[in-house]
């Protein structure tokens, strides 16, 4: 375990105040709101691939407040209903592709994965930003309106509204996973979508912001130290308007069933930030796994455990 954190009995414990504005709530229920009226405008292109029982194709839909956000999706060629996942990328990457979802789609899974704007992948970001700062977490960080994650967490729920609306799949089982980056718009879409069965994020980012900044030495938590050394008066107003985008404030919203995994020796992703989400969590049908050698990686155990247990939740 890192100096830099505490050990895993006091993370079990760690179980900070929230610190939600007052208007918390209602700030994401204009935002949902605002996207739900704003139609996907999907495009689904099939791709040339010789995959036997399966269909893959290139997607595109409309992010939220602007933006065209792209995709993949797989599916299995079937007239019967079949449950949905949807993928979310870690900071800085892309979606995966089809030929790397094959894994989902032969357990019988309509799988899609989504671009976040502006990063690795072919999505774009539609938004202006007050101000411009290195790397995406301080783009518009002076007013959660216009704070880059309200338009990522809008897109990522809308992706899985466009997984739902498919005719191919059951809306009734739907999962999402991702890896840091994604592992935290996992948890997210679980606290602003009712649509969910299962949640599995893997070393989450996003996560109890106050305390990531304050003790990760590493980015993408240090472009926000870099930023408040630039403009220190903009301290408060900085974690106010992170404050809506933690995943530890929207983790008293999820009911889905919830499996976390952290490494003990993550200085990416502190693990005490993502217990502090992970304990906010109200109810029991939870499970966090810990690994006391890891840092921010995910082994090929972890990776088999997970495609067994989303693919056993979604039966």
């Amino acid at each position: 375990m890192p100096s830099i954190d505490m050990p895993l009995e006091k993370c079990r414990e760690y179980k900070p105040e929230l610190n939600r504005q007052p208007d918390f709530d209602s700030f994401w229920s204009t935002t949902l709101t605002e996207s739900a009226h704003q139609p996907l405008a999907a495009e689904f292109i099939p791709y040339d691939l010789s995959f036997k029982g399966l269909k893959a194709y290139k997607v595109f839909f409309d992010g939220f407040k602007g933006g065209r956000i792209a995709g993949h999706y797989v599916r299995p060629d079937t007239k019967t209903k079949v449950p949905g996942l949807a993928i979310y990328h870690g900071y800085s990457g892309r979606a995966p592709r089809p030929v790397e979802m094959l894994h989902w789609a032969h357990a019988g899974i309509a799988v899609l994965s989504m671009d976040c704007r502006g990063q690795n992948g072919d999505s774009i970001d539609g938004a202006t930003y007050e101000g411009h700062h290195s790397g995406w977490m301080t783009q518009g960080i002076r007013n959660p309106s216009n704070y880059y994650y309200r338009y990522v967490y809008a897109d990522a729920v809308r992706a899985l509204d466009l997984l739902a609306s498919r005719e191919e799949v059951d809306a009734t089982r739907l999962a999402v996973t991702g890896i840091s980056q994604g592992g935290g718009l996992s948890l997210a879409v679980a606290a602003l979508s009712n649509k969910l069965k299962f949640c599995w994020p893997d070393i989450p980012f996003l996560c109890d912001f106050r305390r990531a900044v304050a003790i990760s030495p590493q980015l993408p938590y240090l472009e926000i130290g870099n930023f408040l050394k630039q403009y220190h008066q903009l301290e408060e107003q900085t974690f106010k308007t992170l404050s809506y985008f933690d995943c530890m404030n929207l983790a008293p919203r999820i009911k889905a069933h919830t499996v976390i995994t952290v490494g003990m020796q993550d200085d990416i992703c502190p693990p005490s930030g993502i217990f502090g989400a992970y304990n906010h969590i109200p109810h029991s049908n939870k499970q966090i796994l810990t690994y006391p050698y890891h840092k921010h990686d995910v082994t090929y155990d972890q990776t088999e455990m997970r495609y067994k247990m989303i693919t056993d939740a979604l039966q």
